[in-house]
Protein backbone atom coordinates (compact mmCIF):
# COMPACT_ATOMS: atom_id res chain seq x y z
CA UNK A 1 0.00 0.00 0.00
CA UNK A 2 1.58 3.27 -1.14
CA UNK A 3 -1.06 5.65 0.22
CA UNK A 4 -3.18 6.12 3.33
CA UNK A 5 -5.67 3.27 3.69
CA UNK A 6 -8.34 5.83 4.50
CA UNK A 7 -8.52 9.58 3.90
CA UNK A 8 -11.46 11.56 5.29
CA UNK A 9 -11.99 15.24 4.53
CA UNK A 10 -14.13 17.25 6.96
CA UNK A 11 -15.22 20.79 6.31
CA UNK A 12 -15.16 22.98 9.41
CA UNK A 13 -18.38 23.71 11.31
CA UNK A 14 -20.48 26.80 10.76
CA UNK A 15 -18.30 29.89 11.14
CA UNK A 16 -19.21 33.45 12.03
CA UNK A 17 -18.53 34.45 8.43
CA UNK A 18 -20.75 31.66 7.07
CA UNK A 19 -23.53 32.96 9.28
CA UNK A 20 -22.95 36.58 8.25
CA UNK A 21 -23.36 35.54 4.62
CA UNK A 22 -26.45 33.50 5.51
CA UNK A 23 -24.75 30.27 4.40
CA UNK A 24 -24.90 31.27 0.74
CA UNK A 25 -21.15 31.15 0.08
CA UNK A 26 -21.24 34.40 -1.88
CA UNK A 27 -17.98 36.16 -2.77
CA UNK A 28 -18.97 39.54 -1.33
CA UNK A 29 -21.22 40.80 1.45
CA UNK A 30 -24.63 42.02 0.39
CA UNK A 31 -24.30 45.24 2.41
CA UNK A 32 -22.83 46.86 5.51
CA UNK A 33 -25.47 45.28 7.75
CA UNK A 34 -24.51 41.79 6.59
CA UNK A 35 -20.80 42.19 7.32
CA UNK A 36 -20.92 44.16 10.58
CA UNK A 37 -20.41 41.15 12.88
CA UNK A 38 -17.18 40.01 11.18
CA UNK A 39 -15.80 43.21 9.65
CA UNK A 40 -12.07 43.56 10.22
CA UNK A 41 -11.52 39.96 11.41
CA UNK A 42 -8.89 38.25 9.23
CA UNK A 43 -9.85 34.95 7.68
CA UNK A 44 -7.55 32.83 9.84
CA UNK A 45 -9.16 34.28 13.01
CA UNK A 46 -12.81 33.67 12.08
CA UNK A 47 -14.29 31.44 14.84
CA UNK A 48 -17.08 28.91 14.89
CA UNK A 49 -20.56 29.88 15.95
CA UNK A 50 -22.30 28.06 18.79
CA UNK A 51 -23.98 25.89 16.16
CA UNK A 52 -20.58 25.24 14.59
CA UNK A 53 -19.26 23.93 17.92
CA UNK A 54 -22.28 21.63 18.24
CA UNK A 55 -21.77 20.38 14.68
CA UNK A 56 -18.14 19.55 15.46
CA UNK A 57 -19.05 17.57 18.58
CA UNK A 58 -21.80 15.63 16.75
CA UNK A 59 -19.40 14.90 13.91
CA UNK A 60 -16.73 13.57 16.25
CA UNK A 61 -19.17 11.19 17.96
CA UNK A 62 -20.53 10.03 14.60
CA UNK A 63 -17.08 9.42 13.11
CA UNK A 64 -15.77 7.65 16.19
CA UNK A 65 -18.72 5.25 16.02
CA UNK A 66 -18.27 4.63 12.29
CA UNK A 67 -14.50 4.70 11.81
CA UNK A 68 -12.84 4.45 15.21
CA UNK A 69 -9.82 6.59 16.01
CA UNK A 70 -7.62 7.89 13.18
CA UNK A 71 -3.83 7.76 13.22
CA UNK A 72 -3.52 11.42 12.23
CA UNK A 73 -5.71 14.52 12.07
CA UNK A 74 -4.51 17.50 10.05
CA UNK A 75 -6.03 20.97 10.19
CA UNK A 76 -5.19 24.24 8.45
CA UNK A 77 -4.36 26.23 11.58
CA UNK A 78 -7.29 28.59 10.95
CA UNK A 79 -9.31 29.11 14.13
CA UNK A 80 -12.43 27.46 12.72
CA UNK A 81 -10.59 24.26 11.77
CA UNK A 82 -8.73 24.17 15.09
CA UNK A 83 -12.02 24.52 16.96
CA UNK A 84 -13.69 21.90 14.76
CA UNK A 85 -10.82 19.48 15.39
CA UNK A 86 -11.04 20.07 19.13
CA UNK A 87 -14.80 19.52 19.03
CA UNK A 88 -14.42 16.23 17.17
CA UNK A 89 -11.70 15.05 19.55
CA UNK A 90 -14.00 15.62 22.52
CA UNK A 91 -15.82 12.42 21.49
CA UNK A 92 -12.72 10.32 22.20
CA UNK A 93 -11.41 9.08 25.54
CA UNK A 94 -8.15 10.47 26.98
CA UNK A 95 -6.39 7.24 26.07
CA UNK A 96 -7.59 7.43 22.47
CA UNK A 97 -6.63 11.08 22.19
CA UNK A 98 -3.09 10.35 23.29
CA UNK A 99 -2.75 7.98 20.34
CA UNK A 100 -4.13 10.43 17.77
CA UNK A 101 -1.46 12.63 16.21
CA UNK A 102 -2.73 16.15 15.48
CA UNK A 103 -0.83 18.29 12.99
CA UNK A 104 -1.24 21.76 11.45
CA UNK A 105 -0.33 22.32 7.80
CA UNK A 106 -0.78 25.69 6.00
CA UNK A 107 -0.90 23.96 2.60
CA UNK A 108 -4.51 22.96 3.37
CA UNK A 109 -5.67 26.47 4.28
CA UNK A 110 -8.61 28.16 2.56
CA UNK A 111 -8.19 29.95 -0.74
CA UNK A 112 -6.86 33.48 -0.21
CA UNK A 113 -9.71 35.80 -1.26
CA UNK A 114 -7.42 38.82 -1.67
CA UNK A 115 -8.17 42.52 -1.25
CA UNK A 116 -11.93 42.22 -1.69
CA UNK A 117 -12.24 39.94 1.35
CA UNK A 118 -14.21 42.42 3.47
CA UNK A 119 -16.00 44.24 0.64
CA UNK A 120 -19.65 44.49 -0.26
CA UNK A 121 -20.75 43.78 -3.83
CA UNK A 122 -21.01 47.53 -4.57
CA UNK A 123 -17.56 48.28 -3.14
CA UNK A 124 -15.89 45.49 -5.13
CA UNK A 125 -17.48 46.64 -8.38
CA UNK A 126 -16.32 50.21 -7.75
CA UNK A 127 -12.77 49.18 -6.76
CA UNK A 128 -12.25 46.66 -9.58
CA UNK A 129 -14.38 47.70 -12.56
CA UNK A 130 -12.21 45.58 -14.89
CA UNK A 131 -12.62 42.36 -12.91
CA UNK A 132 -15.69 40.99 -14.70
CA UNK A 133 -14.04 41.17 -18.14
CA UNK A 134 -10.79 39.71 -16.79
CA UNK A 135 -12.74 36.78 -15.29
CA UNK A 136 -14.55 36.20 -18.59
CA UNK A 137 -11.23 36.15 -20.47
CA UNK A 138 -9.20 33.83 -18.23
CA UNK A 139 -11.94 31.70 -16.70
CA UNK A 140 -12.59 30.94 -13.06
CA UNK A 141 -9.95 28.23 -12.72
CA UNK A 142 -6.94 30.37 -13.69
CA UNK A 143 -8.14 33.90 -12.88
CA UNK A 144 -6.57 35.37 -9.75
CA UNK A 145 -8.68 37.59 -7.46
CA UNK A 146 -6.85 40.90 -6.83
CA UNK A 147 -4.27 40.09 -4.16
CA UNK A 148 -5.53 36.52 -3.76
CA UNK A 149 -5.22 33.00 -5.18
CA UNK A 150 -6.67 31.23 -8.19
CA UNK A 151 -8.28 27.82 -7.88
CA UNK A 152 -5.30 26.50 -9.84
CA UNK A 153 -2.90 27.78 -7.18
CA UNK A 154 -4.91 26.12 -4.41
CA UNK A 155 -4.92 22.82 -6.33
CA UNK A 156 -1.14 23.08 -6.76
CA UNK A 157 -0.40 23.42 -3.06
CA UNK A 158 -2.93 20.74 -2.11
CA UNK A 159 -1.26 18.41 -4.61
CA UNK A 160 2.12 19.03 -2.94
CA UNK A 161 0.60 18.29 0.46
CA UNK A 162 -0.95 15.08 -0.83
CA UNK A 163 2.28 13.86 -2.44
CA UNK A 164 4.07 14.28 0.89
CA UNK A 165 1.17 12.60 2.70
CA UNK A 166 1.38 9.53 0.46
CA UNK A 167 5.02 9.00 1.36
CA UNK A 168 4.69 9.56 5.09
CA UNK A 169 1.25 8.12 5.95
CA UNK A 170 1.00 4.99 3.79
CA UNK A 171 -1.37 2.42 5.30
CA UNK A 172 -2.72 4.81 7.95
CA UNK A 173 -6.07 6.44 8.63
CA UNK A 174 -5.89 10.20 8.08
CA UNK A 175 -8.55 12.83 8.73
CA UNK A 176 -8.19 16.33 7.31
CA UNK A 177 -10.20 19.19 8.80
CA UNK A 178 -10.21 21.90 6.18
CA UNK A 179 -12.26 24.31 4.05
CA UNK A 180 -14.77 24.16 1.21
CA UNK A 181 -12.38 25.50 -1.43
CA UNK A 182 -9.64 23.14 -0.29
CA UNK A 183 -11.98 20.15 -0.46
CA UNK A 184 -12.61 21.06 -4.10
CA UNK A 185 -8.83 21.05 -4.64
CA UNK A 186 -8.52 17.63 -2.96
CA UNK A 187 -11.26 16.17 -5.12
CA UNK A 188 -9.64 17.64 -8.22
CA UNK A 189 -6.34 16.01 -7.24
CA UNK A 190 -7.62 12.62 -6.10
CA UNK A 191 -10.24 12.18 -8.84
CA UNK A 192 -8.19 13.76 -11.63
CA UNK A 193 -10.74 16.38 -12.53
CA UNK A 194 -10.45 18.49 -15.65
CA UNK A 195 -10.18 22.27 -15.36
CA UNK A 196 -13.87 22.51 -16.18
CA UNK A 197 -14.86 20.07 -13.44
CA UNK A 198 -12.84 22.00 -10.86
CA UNK A 199 -14.35 25.33 -11.88
CA UNK A 200 -17.46 25.21 -9.69
CA UNK A 201 -19.53 22.81 -7.63
CA UNK A 202 -22.55 21.34 -9.43
CA UNK A 203 -25.88 22.62 -8.18
CA UNK A 204 -26.54 21.42 -4.65
CA UNK A 205 -23.09 19.86 -4.13
CA UNK A 206 -21.25 22.61 -2.24
CA UNK A 207 -19.56 21.19 0.88
CA UNK A 208 -21.75 21.44 3.95
CA UNK A 209 -20.48 22.55 7.33
CA UNK A 210 -18.94 19.44 8.91
CA UNK A 211 -19.70 17.50 5.72
CA UNK A 212 -17.65 14.30 5.53
CA UNK A 213 -15.97 13.05 2.35
CA UNK A 214 -14.51 9.53 2.56
CA UNK A 215 -11.80 7.94 0.40
CA UNK A 216 -10.56 4.39 0.86
CA UNK A 217 -7.61 2.62 -0.68
CA UNK A 218 -8.57 0.38 -3.62
CA UNK A 219 -6.09 -2.49 -3.96
CA UNK A 220 -7.11 -3.16 -7.54
CA UNK A 221 -6.41 0.33 -8.85
CA UNK A 222 -3.89 1.25 -6.12
CA UNK A 223 -5.68 4.58 -5.76
CA UNK A 224 -7.87 6.25 -3.16
CA UNK A 225 -11.46 5.76 -4.27
CA UNK A 226 -14.32 8.06 -3.30
CA UNK A 227 -16.83 6.19 -1.12
CA UNK A 228 -19.10 9.01 0.02
CA UNK A 229 -19.37 12.76 -0.23
CA UNK A 230 -20.80 15.48 2.01
CA UNK A 231 -22.32 13.21 4.66
CA UNK A 232 -23.49 15.12 7.73
CA UNK A 233 -23.77 13.56 11.16
CA UNK A 234 -27.44 13.09 12.10
CA UNK A 235 -28.87 15.24 14.84
CA UNK A 236 -29.70 13.16 17.89
CA UNK A 237 -31.77 15.04 20.49
CA UNK A 238 -30.59 14.71 24.06
CA UNK A 239 -32.91 12.96 26.48
CA UNK A 240 -33.37 15.01 29.63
Amino acid sequence: MNKPRQLILIRHGESARNKAKDGKGTTYFADEEARKTVKGIPDHEIPLTEEGHRQAERTGAYMRERFGAPDFIYHSGYKRTVQTTEGMLSAFSKTERRRINVRMNPFIRERDPGWAYDMTQAEAEAAFPWLHEYWKTFGGFFAVPPGGESICQVVSRVRMFYEALKRSRAGESVWICTHGGTIRAFRSTLERWSYQQALAWPQGQSPKNCGITVYEYDRRTRRLALREYNTVAPFVPRIT
